[in-house]
């Protein structure tokens, strides 16, 4: 249940960053948007902290990172037009890389 815990926060880490893009456009400050990603970061800290009872700290937290920067990653490439470059995607599959390895160590 701990590595669900850790996913899903995960996740929840992609949120905050979009949010806070989101969050100030042309039209000034969007509050829907921060307060998207306030909830995003309360979530996702709120699961990180039940995952590390059963996973060590470290490998949670890098795990988390890693699942945050990879998403954040991609949603910048498809939903903002970020560059899709082939060395940014090969940086990437390193970071995956480094996430496969924890989980299998």
């Amino acid at each position: 249940m701990a590595w669900l815990y850790l996913v899903v926060a995960g996740l929840f880490e992609i949120g905050w960053p979009l949010g806070l893009k989101k969050g100030w456009g042309p039209d000034g400050v969007q509050a829907g948007w921060l307060i998207f990603a306030f909830v995003a970061m309360m979530i996702s800290g709120a699961l990180l902290m039940m995952a590390q009872r059963a996973i060590p700290m470290g490998t949670a937290y890098a795990v988390w990172t890693g699942i945050g920067a990879v998403g954040a990653f991609a949603t910048g490439v498809l939903l903002f037009g970020d560059s899709a470059s082939v060395m940014r995607i090969i940086s990437i599959a390193l970071i995956v890389a480094g996430i496969v390895g924890l989980k299998l160590a």
